[in-house]
């Protein structure tokens, strides 16, 4: 069985062509952040079709399984985006999808997945993860499509690194947000590859930083999770089968706070127009409390977010 370090640049230039017309290829923006002594670039990958990177990973998983693989129909957990991705594939199949959420999922990003035909099964938080680590979850039909570990959501991830790489040469640091290290690792595997000198960061959410904690100790530690707006990122503990490859190209990992997410949105909002959800604006918070030099990518993940929730934020608000 084939695992998440194997996934080599080959497999992401297939990748990029196997999603031709189906994943959007999102600009890169520049972002005049006052204070910053840096030049700042948005990756905005809210502008995918549903709103998030995942639907490169979730395409790419179920294009290359081909239709037998699939016709039984596709699974996967999620808090949401994920779902959406894998969603808004089986409907393209023509198969059934059932997405298994945690019972904290926001109302928006439900919404939206139900919308695309997907059955819903909610589950407590802790069901939920065991799912990530399990690989499936027992009487669900069909094709798991792991969202974070499966070497092919790697691959169409890692293509978000040749858009950055081919779009901005000079790249010396590329944020990402960490929920469980696809999206960084598959842009990771490429940018170390294609321009060495730079480095890739994790950026964490300091109520779920699991990936922190493992650097520090030198291996994956158990840590409190507590549940808060910016739920696209954070876990119990860095996947197991994640940690050599994350250990290998990740450059760090780097913690921001909830109040600094929430500044990070609304900065989005009103310097950019942008949109982000939590997880999306990890990237800007992180160059910003961290303060970045230098040629600095920032990838905006998603943009999924209860309008609620951003209402509160553009009001000046942290929401609890």
């Amino acid at each position: 069985m084939r695992t998440p370090d194997d996934v080599t640049v080959a497999e992401v230039h297939a990748a990029r062509e196997r999603l031709a017309g189906i994943a959007v290829r999102t600009p890169l923006v520049r972002l005049d952040v006052p204070g910053l002594d840096a030049d700042v670039w948005l990756k905005l990958e809210n502008l995918q079709p549903i709103g998030s990177f995942k639907l490169r990973g979730a395409a790419n998983a179920m294009l290359l399984a081909g239709p037998e693989r699939v016709a039984h129909g596709v699974y996967t957990a999620s808090a949401g985006n994920m779902a959406q991705g894998v969603a808004w594939s089986a409907r393209r199949f023509g198969v059934p999808c059932r997405v298994v959420v945690p019972d904290h999922a926001p109302r928006t990003k439900l919404e939206a997945t139900e919308r695309l035909g997907a059955e819903i099964i909610a589950v407590p938080f802790e069901r939920w993860w065991q799912t990530l680590v399990d690989h499936g979850f027992d009487g669900i039909p069909g094709m798991f499509v792991h969202p974070v570990s499966d070497p092919a959501v790697i691959a169409g991830n890692g293509t978000i690194g040749l858009e950055i790489v081919e779009d901005l040469p000079t790249v010396d640091t590329v944020l990402v947000p960490y929920g469980g290290g696809g999206l960084s690792c598959g842009i990771a595997t490429v940018v170390r590859a294609v321009r060495p000198g730079a480095t890739v960061l994790a950026c964490e959410v300091a109520t779920a930083a699991p990936l922190s904690a493992a650097l520090a100790a030198g291996a994956p530690q158990p840590i409190e999770y507590i549940p808060s707006f910016v739920d696209g990122i954070g876990g119990r503990a860095v996947l197991a089968e994640m940690w050599p490859l994350a250990r290998r190209v990740l450059g760090g990992a780097l913690v921001v706070s909830v109040d600094e997410i929430a500044a990070a949105v609304r900065l989005l909002v009103e310097r950019a127009r942008v949109v982000a959800e939590g997880a999306g604006a990890a990237a800007l918070a992180a160059a910003m409390s961290h303060r970045i030099r230098g040629s600095v990518v920032c990838v905006v993940s998603g943009g999924n977010i209860d309008t609620s929730v951003l209402a509160a934020i553009l009001a000046g608000r942290t929401p609890t």
